[in-house]
């Protein structure tokens, strides 16, 4: 659940002044559009981060976050409240119709049309209350479209309403206007930062995941381009803050999905993208997930993670 929003084989690369290296890779496919690699090798959701410095108020923001809270993974298999446990995603064709869609922040969603199907599956179920994020890939375009709180037309009615939308080239580095949100308070795209158990069967997930914590800074870093908070304290983690579990942690006692999210933890980190329940990393439902494997990740506290200082990394 989200707080919303208070306002509208890797590749090397050497970083000038610093004996850091940055490593890449591009995104898995997903399933239903295996042609469409999730974002450029070099785009942030796909860069390491594991040998990048710690950042000077990494102990600060950690705190704040609580180094006692477990994570939780936020998705899973069956169903929770009646609906599937995760966000989940769809992959439609060039010829499904595109459908107008009736914005609650109209100034900082894409236009469109999206193609929604009218089966689309929303996150929670289509009876949920809560952020019922659908998000969906043109297969032959290679375009991401993603809505927050979608709901279908009222009877009689054919425009859907949502409260914010984004479109996305699934080959471009680009990212949002500055101050725009997009389907996710941080400005950022969702998919890219799921884990999806299709990641486990290509040798494991090769990106960042996305979290939420329950209090954010009215700020945010690279790539996000959104906050969504009043707070000013500066030990808060800002939207975009990208912490990653430590290089010295023990994981090799986890069972094999939980210790395949810890190891994208400690390569490719995780970014804070939406004000909600500390330490939840989010992923696609699957019915290949093995619940009880997941759970053992409440093992791993707060503690455990540092902050990055991603200030050297490359930008696309």
């Amino acid at each position: 659940m989200s707080v919303r929003r208070l306002l509208p084989p890797f590749l090397a690369v050497a970083v000038a002044g610093a004996a850091v290296l940055a490593a890449s890779a591009g995104g898995h496919p997903v399933k239903g559009a295996p042609n469409c690699p999730i974002l450029p090798a070099n785009n942030p959701w796909n860069q390491r981060v594991d040998k990048l410095p710690v950042a000077s108020d990494s102990k600060a923001i950690v705190k704040s976050i609580g180094r006692n809270t477990g994570l939780h993974p936020d998705f899973g298999s069956g169903k929770w409240d009646g609906g599937p446990i995760g966000i989940p995603y769809t992959t439609v064709s060039h010829t499904q119709p595109k459908v107008k869609v009736r914005f609650d922040y109209a100034s900082e969603s894409d236009k469109g049309p999206y193609p929604i199907p009218k089966n689309v599956p929303i996150e929670g179920g289509r009876q949920s209350s809560g952020d019922r994020h659908a998000i969906i890939v043109d297969r032959d375009a290679c375009r991401l479209y993603e809505l927050y709180a979608l709901y279908p037309p009222k009877p009689g009615k054919s425009t859907w309403r949502a409260g914010s939308g984004a479109i996305w080239s699934l080959s471009s580095d680009k990212v949002r206007p500055k101050g725009w949100t997009s389907a996710d308070a941080a400005g950022l795209p969702i998919l890219p930062g799921l884990a999806r158990y299709e990641d486990l069967t290509h040798g494991g997930i090769d990106h960042a995941l996305r979290f939420t914590v329950s209090e954010t800074r009215r700020a945010f870093v690279y790539p996000a381009r959104h906050y969504a908070s009043d707070l000013t304290d500066p030990n808060l983690p800002r939207m975009g803050e990208r912490l990653r579990l430590k290089a010295g942690y023990d994981i090799s006692q986890f069972p094999p999905q939980a210790r395949a999210v810890l190891r994208a933890l400690k390569l490719y980190g995780m970014i804070v993208a939406d004000n909600g329940s500390d330490w939840y990393i989010s992923g696609a439902p699957s019915s290949q997930w093995n619940n009880d494997d997941l759970h053992t990740l409440g093992q791993v506290k707060g503690s455990a993670f540092e902050v990055v200082d991603t200030s050297a990394l490359p930008r696309p």
